[in-house]
């Protein structure tokens, strides 16, 4: 039973889909995705960018396919890599066809841009003969031309109803192996159409806030949105869309997850912002111990606090903590319970020393 009651999150329970090898949605973990921002025609780079999302902790790796040459590079990328890899089709169906046919784990589809049922209904054949689950990644900036004649510009009634309509084709044609997206830049626009989509669907749902922007904006914005749709319980896979390094995306989803208890890798530094009474530079020395702990895998939580007003109480939650203490007495503690003291000189070495051995046991 959970000792926090305020912290217990009721997960919707959707319908467990497989991507490859990983389960999505049900009781599976919320996996955490990326794409690739090479050419795909470029099969090396690719492949050693999917590898550095492997290492970074990303589940699901999304591959644009652009063109027949993208798609055909498909079947020398999913022999090296490790992690499920989905196809990103737009426009053009035949594409979707050949990456399943080149052993994509998922398309991803965009139903506004590719066209006619008839069309949609080839796909379908090629997933199924090809054992590729589907992504209906519904996108407010690439909707139906009905649907905006209908409401006039984008909102989460037409992102919803594009989705049902698509479900049903699915369905009716007997294909039941699929996840969806209704995304938008609008974080209003996106939280609303996924909350009305939850309501009425038991489907596993795919989050993000598309065109999220930069490293530092597009990370806030997506926090916002994904972070109080996984609140209430919304979600089985999440990507942070950045326009930066695609390990940032990773970094910050799994971040999301680990503020919510959701799921954890790696060190959870928990610091304050620092002020005159900080016994020891803690800016800097986080910034140093983010750095040296990057490596580590293994969920563990660290507290770094410049003084004793918080300290000891923050360092009571955690494995680690380290309270400064004047007179170059800071105090390390481990699992709530004081270790040793420290001067300033030797945080770094002594931090990273335990969390290494903690790691260990």
């Amino acid at each position: 039973m959970e000792i926090r009651p305020h912290r217990i999150i009721e997960r919707k329970k959707t319908k467990k889909i497989k991507v490859g090898h990983i389960s999505v949605g049900g009781d599976s973990p919320i996996s955490v995705q990326s794409m690739t921002n090479t050419l795909t025609t470029d099969i090396k780079a690719t492949i050693n960018q999917i590898h550095s999302l492997e290492e970074a902790g990303a589940d699901i790796v999304r591959v644009s396919c652009p063109d027949e040459g993208s798609t055909k590079s498909l079947k020398d990328i999913v022999k090296e890599v490790s992690v499920p890899i989905v196809a990103d089709i737009h426009f053009h169906y035949k594409r979707a066809i050949e990456a399943a046919e080149m052993g994509a784990s998922c398309l991803r589809i965009n139903p506004g841009n590719i066209g006619s049922n008839k069309r949609i209904l080839e796909i379908i054949k090629a997933a199924k003969d090809n054992n590729c689950s589907i992504r209906i990644g519904v996108n407010a900036g690439s909707l139906d031309r009905n649907l905006l004649e209908k409401y006039q510009e984008p909102c989460p009634e037409a992102l919803v109803e594009s989705a049902q309509y698509n479900i049903k084709l699915l369905e009716d044609n007997d294909f039941f192996n699929f996840k969806i997206s209704v995304k938008s830049s609008d974080i209003f626009l996106t939280v609303k159409a996924y909350k009305k989509l939850s309501a009425i669907c038991d489907y596993p749902l795919h989050l993000g806030v598309t065109e999220a922007g930069g490293l530092f904006t597009g990370s806030i914005k997506s926090s916002i949105g994904i972070g109080q749709l996984l609140m209430e319980g919304i979600g089985d896979t999440i990507r942070v869309s950045l326009s930066s390094d695609p390990i940032d995306e990773i970094k910050a989803g799994y971040e999301i997850l680990k503020s919510l208890s959701i799921r954890s890798r790696g060190v959870n530094i928990i610091s304050c912002p620092s002020c005159a009474r900080q016994a020891f530079p803690v800016i800097e020395t986080v910034k140093i111990l983010e750095k040296k702990l990057a490596h580590i895998k293994k969920p563990i939580n660290l507290s770094i606090i410049g003084c004793v007003v918080n300290g000891p109480g923050d360092a009571a939650q955690t494995e680690i903590g380290l309270t400064g203490g004047g007179q170059d007495n800071n105090l390390l503690y481990l699992s709530g319970v004081p270790h040793t003291k420290v001067p300033s000189s030797e945080i770094i070495d002594k931090v990273v020393k335990l969390v290494e051995e903690k790691i260990k046991d």
